[in-house]
């Protein structure tokens, strides 16, 4: 018999994986009403979603150590680190205008 439930954070990482354009909605709304702390968190997840921190590393051409420290809970990545990362997964920073 085939498992038809599974977890949900598992789930989650392959809605992220197979929609990067849901990946950039979630990270823009953590940007738009979280803290450092909750931007940490969802840069972690989305990194599960788009490989492990080594891989994101190796993309971004960046040191796994740094990568990892920089998206750590108590770390807040440099300006260039997190546009590294952010386009290893994909993505990109952008400004918008306040409605």
């Amino acid at each position: 018999m085939q498992k038809t439930d599974r977890p949900h954070e598992e789930a989650t990482i392959e809605m992220f994986r197979n929609d990067p354009a849901l990946a950039a909605e979630y990270l823009n709304d953590v940007l738009a009403t979280g803290d450092e702390v909750d931007l940490m968190l969802a840069l972690r997840y989305l990194g599960n979603a788009f490989g492990d921190i080594q891989e994101i590393a190796r993309q971004s051409d960046a040191n796994p150590s740094i990568t990892h420290h920089a998206v750590s809970e108590n770390r807040t990545p440099s300006l260039k680190t997190l546009r590294a990362v952010l386009s290893a997964m994909g993505l990109r920073l952008a400004v918008q205008p306040i409605n």
